[in-house]
């Protein structure tokens, strides 16, 4: 446990070097407002002495008090300049850490961001990472400066009268007994509390996207399993901590600060013996009410430790997953075509590529076809770099892949998939997403090649217009439209369609099939096709089966030489032939 605390420890440091010296101010700092804290009790103490020796002179009085306001003023200003700069360096740490978490995404295999679910991510990235910022913006500041200063002030307590020193520290080991008596299994049983939460907060933004499935079949909240048991399980946790720890920390705070009830009687005594003088018994008795504070502060961040700690351990699972290693030195591809050699491939224990051995047409098209569940779609996400394989390899030009920076990769392939997702962004800013240094002169011929100009000028805002989460405010054909621009402008040498219009209208289809003509000109061409009438002209067809090739060849080899194909062209020439006289 100590170990994985101080990589903990260690984790945060390392977030944190870009503020180091803001956090040492910060720290600094913290202990001067703590030190100038204690000023105004020293100065009551010495108030009280004089009075005592009847010492009533106004100008003495006001300097006291000039001191106590000096103290005050100085453990505010001290204080606050101290909370300013932990704030900063806890959002720098915030932000260094999302930024680490983001870009490690962008290098894991597309299969751990799919086999995790997207409310776990929104969980880690916003909420569990925001849940850090105040433990940092205080616990670093006031832990040290709320420990060392009790230290030092225990020293000089020491100094004047080891006697009742002792007398006012000893509810501190009392104190602490019960807080072990609270540390039994905490970590077990916090690292509960907070994984039911994450938990939770997972399986609502899951019911919150199923929603629409929901109220379909009538299905309440509380018919929905998941859900329930989800907020139950958070419910129970809390409840089983709160019972566990709030007993033991209520003996403990309550006996903690009670030092004043062995000081008072053993002072009193002791002056009443002529040991000790007055203003040391008082400056005692102030001592004792100003020691236990501090460290009871100090205590209380036994949940922030513990959160801090679990908090980190789950960032380091995201960013300790393993990446696609591929090198950062470029290479020259001579040639566009994509080879697959033996290649294998598995999601977990299911065995999806079983030996494929296929090369595109170079400058041509090649289509791939298939029964669902054939392989199709993950044949596109490996020549898109999203997984490797498990066997074999994939070459773009005669280089494996392996041996290309991803950043090369992404420039040689356009991808544009059946899910065309769109950025809350304007439609010209989706669409430069193809080339970041695009003007808009060459966004908007990318749109009239996409055939998207005609209907981005009819709205109200042109293509200032926002589309909305997730292209929202757009129709499945539009935004479609606007995912070929942006493949148009990015302008790679290989273009890769994932079933582009599998669920498309007939009226948008041909539109689209003109908006792919502009994009594929002079480039090599991957189909992945639902429609195989779309594909008829395809140099080369490739035929999946059960992860297997059938067979390869163009339309009319394969309608004579494979099975297979002959019945999926008669089956989509029915259901076409069908939906025409339904619509007749």
């Amino acid at each position: 446990m100590k170990d994985n605390k101080q990589n903990s420890i260690s984790m945060i440091l390392n977030f944190a070097k870009q503020c180091k010296n803001k956090m040492i101010a910060s720290i600094l700092l913290s202990i001067a407002g703590v030190a100038f804290g204690m000023i105004p009790y020293f100065a009551v103490s010495n108030l009280i002495s004089r009075l005592f020796e009847n010492d009533y002179k106004w100008a003495n009085i006001m300097y006291i008090a000039l001191i106590a306001l000096i103290g005050y003023l100085g453990k505010v200003i001290f204080s606050t300049m101290s909370t300013i700069l932990s704030h900063k360096s806890a959002f720098i740490i915030l932000k260094n850490i999302r930024q680490e978490i983001t870009e490690k995404l962008s290098r894991v295999p597309m299969g751990y961001i799919i086999d995790t679910p997207s409310g776990k991510f929104k969980t880690s990235i916003v909420d569990t990472v925001e849940k850090i910022e105040l433990p940092l913006a205080h616990m670093i500041p006031e832990l040290t400066s709320n420990l060392l200063v009790p230290i030092c002030l225990s020293i000089y307590f020491f100094f004047l009268d080891w006697r009742l020193a002792l007398i006012a520290l000893v509810t501190i080991p009392i104190g602490l007994v019960c807080y072990m008596g609270m540390m039994k299994d905490y970590e077990t049983r916090y690292a509960r509390v907070l994984k039911a939460g994450r938990n939770m907060d997972a399986t609502i933004v899951e019911y919150i996207n199923g929603i629409e499935v929901i109220k379909m079949f009538n299905q309440s909240a509380r018919s929905y399993k998941k859900y329930t048991d989800a907020v139950k399980e958070n419910s129970n946790s809390k409840s089983e901590w709160f019972k566990k720890t709030n007993g033991y920390y209520t003996i403990a705070i309550c006996i903690m600060p009670t030092s004043l009830l062995g000081v008072l009687p053993m002072g009193t005594y002791l002056f009443m013996k002529g040991s000790i003088s007055i203003p040391v018994l008082i400056t005692c008795i102030i001592l004792s009410l100003s020691l236990i504070k501090p460290l009871i502060q100090a205590l209380e961040y036994t949940d922030s430790l513990a959160m801090v700690d679990s908090t980190v351990k789950e960032i380091a699972e995201i960013l300790e997953a393993k990446e696609m290693n591929r090198p950062i030195d470029r290479k020259n591809i001579k040639n566009n075509t994509i080879t697959f050699e033996n290649a294998c491939f598995a999601y977990g224990e299911v065995q999806v590529l079983k030996d494929i051995s296929f090369s595109t047409v170079p400058s041509g098209i090649t289509a791939i076809v298939g029964p669902s569940g054939s392989g199709k779609s993950t044949i596109a996400k490996l020549i898109a770099s999203f997984w490797d394989v498990d066997k074999g390899s994939i070459k773009i030009g005669g280089i494996d892949v392996k041996e290309l920076p991803l950043s090369q990769i992404m420039e040689t392939i356009a991808y544009v998939s059946q899910d065309n997702f769109l950025f809350n962004l304007s439609i010209r800013e989706n669409i430069r997403l193809g080339n970041k240094n695009a003007s808009d002169e060459e966004v908007e011929m990318a749109a009239k090649k996409a055939s998207a100009h005609e209907f981005i000028i009819t709205l109200p805002n042109g293509y200032d217009t926002n589309v909305g989460d997730a292209g929202g405010k757009l129709s499945g054909g539009e935004r479609q439209r606007i995912s070929i621009a942006r493949a148009i402008l990015k302008n790679a040498s290989v273009v890769l369609l994932d079933e582009a219009t599998a669920f498309t209208d007939p009226e948008n289809e041909s539109i689209i099939q003109k908006s792919i003509n502009e994009l594929i000109k002079n480039k090599t061409l991957i189909v992945i096709a639902h429609r195989l009438s779309t594909i008829v002209h395809a140099d080369q067809i490739v035929v999946m089966n059960k992860g297997k090739i059938e067979n390869m060849g163009n339309h009319r080899y394969l309608l004579e030489k494979c099975k297979l194909y002959k019945e999926l062209w008669q089956a989509h020439i029915s259901f076409k032939d069908n939906a025409i006289e339904e619509v007749s």
